[in-house]
């Protein structure tokens, strides 16, 4: 077994030029509408609040919709992802969008040697990013000595209740562990989450479930203070085929019954000022 960092990049890279192109990651509507924020961005602004001036950093942006958004609502941004040509193409939207930001390529785990302790006002977490990293206690760490004193942790997840599941199969069940284990889950699956014809040769990931518990936990004990945990029946992309309905918003939640599923969360916490 390689290392999970190869294994993931080399998915991940290949995976850029099809998200790129994919009319789900609505590159054109960037381009076209200089108002225009991503869908995540769209869920996320009523928890956010204003972060005008706010000086943020996306970590695991890949390619950078989600960053430029957070940009267009005034935020003085930074993003970093381990997959150079995901990189490539969020500074070429960025410089296309006219938006002055700096994007660097490097592990999650490395970004306070990168990016530079107590910088950020805001760190900004999005959709399918924890289950990439192995260990959740290291990745808050990281988190806390990005922040200045005051600054404040903002995460919307895939729900670990969701990440246990086999989507698969005709009727989901748990396959998968809820809680963080020492071994990856292994997974071997072609195509991506986007609608593409592309094909893909690196198709396994090394992946990991952390549960809410255990990253609740692992905040607080890197010296953040937690203060909100919000559960929401809804993720934006088609998570359990066949079983989801999209609503106006492109949020996607299951057609009979959605309260039975908690699909994502938002949590947030902050670095207390002293």
């Amino acid at each position: 077994m390689g290392d999970y960092r190869d294994v993931n990049r080399a998915n991940w890279d290949e995976r850029v030029p099809a998200h790129v192109a994919s009319p789900d990651y609505h590159v054109k509507e960037f381009l076209d509408d200089p108002s225009y924020l991503s869908g995540v961005v769209r869920f996320d602004r009523p928890r956010l609040g204003d972060i005008a001036g706010l000086r943020g950093v996306h970590l695991q942006c890949h390619i950078g919709t989600d960053s430029v958004s957070l940009a267009r609502l005034g935020a003085r941004m930074s993003a970093l992802d381990f997959s150079a040509p995901a990189i490539e193409q969020a500074r070429s939207l960025a410089e296309r969008l006219g938006l002055s930001m700096d994007f660097h390529v490097a592990d999650a785990y490395d970004a306070v040697e990168v990016l530079g302790a107590g910088s950020y006002d805001f760190v900004y977490t999005g959709i399918g990013a924890l289950c990439w990293l192995p260990d959740i206690q290291r990745w808050a760490d990281v988190v806390a000595g990005l922040l200045k004193p005051g600054g404040r942790l903002f995460v919307r997840e895939g729900h670990p209740m969701l990440w246990a599941l086999d989507a698969g199969t005709e009727v989901p069940e748990a396959r998968y562990s809820y809680f963080e284990t020492v071994e990856p889950i292994v997974v071997d699956e072609g195509g991506t989450y986007v609608d593409t014809d592309a094909d893909f040769d690196s198709t396994v990931t090394h992946e990991w479930n952390h549960g809410l518990g255990e990253i609740i936990t692992a905040v607080q004990k890197s010296g953040l203070v937690f203060d909100s945990l919000t559960e929401h029946d809804s993720a934006p992309w088609n998570a359990l085929p066949g079983l989801m309905t999209e609503d106006a918003e492109g949020e996607w939640r299951l057609t009979e019954n959605p309260n039975r599923l908690a699909a994502t969360y938002t949590l947030q916490a902050h670095k207390p000022a002293q």
